[in-house]
């Protein structure tokens, strides 16, 4: 089978595609053939070193779609059975999603109804896992309004229309002007300007999903009603640290929820399925690659004049 291996931490030019065995079931990991994935901007922070706790060499990928190859021995999984992975060290603490087969810990697999295509289905297990865990942490019911900072990411186009379908009342940034009809066109019921890390707005909302993250917290929060809930998912400015942070001056009267913990509930990734497969929800697809063109797929996913979507490769 085809592996995308790193060896050391680089540049492009390190995904290497090496010839490997075809691993075999154990009592408690089945073996996946992977299908298709999704490539993220922070599995290239990984590729670049940026992340102290993935040794090299290692397959990177935290997430891939693709069926039952063989069962672990303990399985209640089928043969040929549709599945996904998401997170659990998959990608990171051992070989992950950019390989044609991989060794997943059977705990670690959901088997999903989906009648799309592989690049298709890559487009949802991570993303909108991530958008409808941060809409369940606010707690919010049909009818209330929902803020998502930084609307044109994958999660954040997830998150609108996941947060649609639930009956909320959406609001989306982007700190790019001809982005914003983009948004309503996905269905946003407003889209506002994120001008250097003030929105042009002073309306608050009952929760708020957050893809900027540190520098622009203390006017994120200022838009949060009293008793709402803040969910921070994303850190697109690339700063971790908040500086200066009152809790008792932002926080108060406010919730607050993240979801790094990298949790998954089977009952979270069927309840979406199956608002996805009922609704038909769909984010764009920004460009499909196949697995030899990896190194190519890396590059165009940090491209910051590309076509709003996801970024997709298939193992076909």
């Amino acid at each position: 089978m085809k592996s995308v291996v790193i060896h050391q931490a680089g540049g492009p030019e390190v995904l290497q595609i090496e010839e490997r065995p075809i691993p075999v079931a154990t009592a408690t990991q089945t073996v996946m053939h992977i299908r298709a994935f999704a490539v993220h901007r922070y599995e290239v922070l990984t590729r670049e070193g940026g992340s102290p706790s993935v040794k090299f060499p290692r397959v990177i990928g935290i997430e891939a779609v693709g069926e039952v190859a063989e069962p672990a021995t303990n399985s209640s999984l089928k043969k040929g059975q549709r599945v996904v992975t998401i997170n659990g060290g998959f990608g990171r603490e051992f070989d992950g999603s950019e390989q044609e087969y991989a060794l997943v810990p059977d705990d670690q697999l959901h088997a999903v109804e989906f009648d799309g295509s592989w690049a298709q289905m890559a487009a949802y297990p991570e993303t909108f896992y991530t958008a409808f865990g941060s809409i369940k942490y606010t707690n919010l019911k049909p009818g209330q309004s929902l803020l998502v900072r930084g609307g044109t990411t994958g999660v954040g186009m997830a998150a609108i229309l996941l947060a649609k379908v639930l009956g909320l009342t959406v609001t989306a940034t982007s700190r790019r002007p001809e982005r914003l009809a983009e948004l309503t066109a996905l269905g946003a019921d407003e889209a506002v300007l994120d001008d250097q890390g003030t929105l042009a707005t002073t309306v608050q909302y009952d929760g708020i999903v957050d893809m900027v993250g540190a520098p622009a917290l203390e006017d994120t929060l200022g838009h949060l009603k009293a008793g709402g809930t803040y969910t921070l998912v994303g850190l697109l400015a690339g700063k971790w640290l908040w500086n200066q942070f009152d809790p008792f001056e932002n926080l108060y009267g406010r919730r607050y929820a993240t979801i790094f913990d990298g949790t998954v509930y089977d009952s979270w990734m069927q309840e979406m399925f199956q608002l996805i497969n009922q609704h038909h929800l769909e984010i764009p697809i920004a460009k499909v690659f196949p697995l030899d063109e990896i190194q190519a797929a890396q590059t165009y996913v940090m491209q910051h004049d590309r076509p709003m979507g996801q970024v997709i490769v298939t193992t076909d």
